[in-house]
């Protein structure tokens, strides 16, 4: 059975996706540790990241890289912190988070009820910056 990630990138149920290429895709979290996380996802659904190929799991660090940049543009927080966990679902997956403090990487913390118009807006805010910075895989 397909991942929730999967049934996202194949576009069986809809999800908020700002980049896609043949690697990846990078999508709004919908439980967001702060406002502007992101999901950086490989296509190929691995559970593990040690287990992703090494091309794969460095390809999903650079969109991370670029993501991060668009957060810093969008969102003018202090940081951009990047985690990979592994737990919630079975399919690699990077958090990008923009952090003003530790606290925002606290998984305890999520916000299960974001507005989905706030989501919308982050997605669009992020996908101005990222054009903007000239990327082009932007959906």
């Amino acid at each position: 059975m397909s991942t929730i990630f999967t049934r996202i990138i194949n576009g069986e149920i809809p999800g908020r996706i700002v980049w896609r290429d043949d690697t990846c895709v990078a999508m709004v979290d919908i439980r967001p540790l702060n406002r502007g996380h992101v999901l950086v996802i490989p296509i190929v659904e691995v559970d593990r990241w040690t287990d992703l190929p090494s091309e794969t799991a460095a390809h999903c660090t650079t969109v991370a890289h670029t993501i991060g940049r668009a957060q810093m543009v969008a969102f003018s927080p202090t940081r951009i912190g990047l985690m990979i966990a592994g737990f919630e679902v079975p399919h690699t997956h990077l958090h990008v988070v923009p952090i003003d403090h530790m606290g925002h990487l606290d998984f305890t913390k999520a916000n299960p009820n974001a507005a989905p118009s706030d989501l919308d807006a982050v997605a669009d805010a992020l996908r101005e910056a990222l054009r903007a910075d000239g990327q082009g895989p932007v959906v």
